[in-house]
C-alpha cells in the first residue's frame, strides 16, 4: 500500500496526473483531448458535447419559427418584424430552456442544454443564459469544451441526445 501524499485525503484522486518526472505542467493546448473531456462527458454519441453546426442550426430553426409566428400571429409593420422576432425568440428560449432544456430547434437537431451538476436549469440560470445569448458575443467566445460565456456563466453545456 502506498503512503498518501502530504496534504491529500485518503481515497481522493489528485487533480494533476503525475508522470515520470513529477506533476505534469503541460497545458490544455498541448493535449486538448476532445470537447467535453474536462467535463466528464463522452467523446461521441449520446451525452457528448454538441458541435457548433448543430447549435447554429438550432438557433436558425428557432429564429425562423419565431419569425413565422410574428408574421402570421402578430402581423406588425415590416420595420418592426425583427424587434418582435427578437422578443418572441427571447421568450421561447427562456421558457423552454428553463422548463426542459430544449427549444424547438434543439429538439429537431437532437441537442439539449443541461446543468453540469445534474440539477434543473430553472428560471434563474435560464435567464442568465438567455440574456447572454442575446448579446451575441458570449456564445461566440468558446472554450475547448465548446462552452460559450453564456454556458460557463450558467454552468451548463449543450449535449447530444
Amino acid at each position: 500500500m502506498r503512503a498518501a501524499r502530504p496534504g491529500s485525503k485518503p481515497g481522493r484522486k489528485p487533480v494533476t496526473k503525475p508522470d515520470s518526472d513529477g506533476p505534469s505542467m503541460a497545458g490544455a493546448a498541448d493535449d486538448p483531448g476532445y470537447p467535453g473531456k474536462n467535463l466528464g462527458l463522452p467523446e461521441a454519441g449520446l451525452g457528448s458535447v454538441a458541435g457548433m453546426a448543430r447549435r447554429v442550426g438550432a438557433i436558425f430553426i428557432d429564429w425562423l419559427l419565431c419569425t413565422l409566428i410574428v408574421v402570421v400571429a402578430i402581423n406588425p409593420p415590416q420595420a418592426e418584424v425583427a424587434y418582435w422576432t427578437l422578443l418572441i425568440f427571447a421568450a421561447q428560449d427562456y421558457i423552454f430552456t428553463a422548463m426542459t432544456g430544449f427549444t424547438i430547434g434543439k429538439l429537431v437537431l437532437r441537442i439539449r442544454v443541461v446543468r453540469l451538476d445534474g440539477s434543473r436549469i430553472g428560471p434563474g440560470w435560464a435567464l442568465v443564459r438567455t440574456v447572454l445569448l442575446l448579446t451575441v458575443v458570449p456564445p461566440l467566445i468558446v472554450d475547448k469544451d465548446l462552452r460559450g460565456l453564456h454556458d460557463r456563466a450558467a454552468n451548463t453545456a449543450v449535449i447530444r441526445i
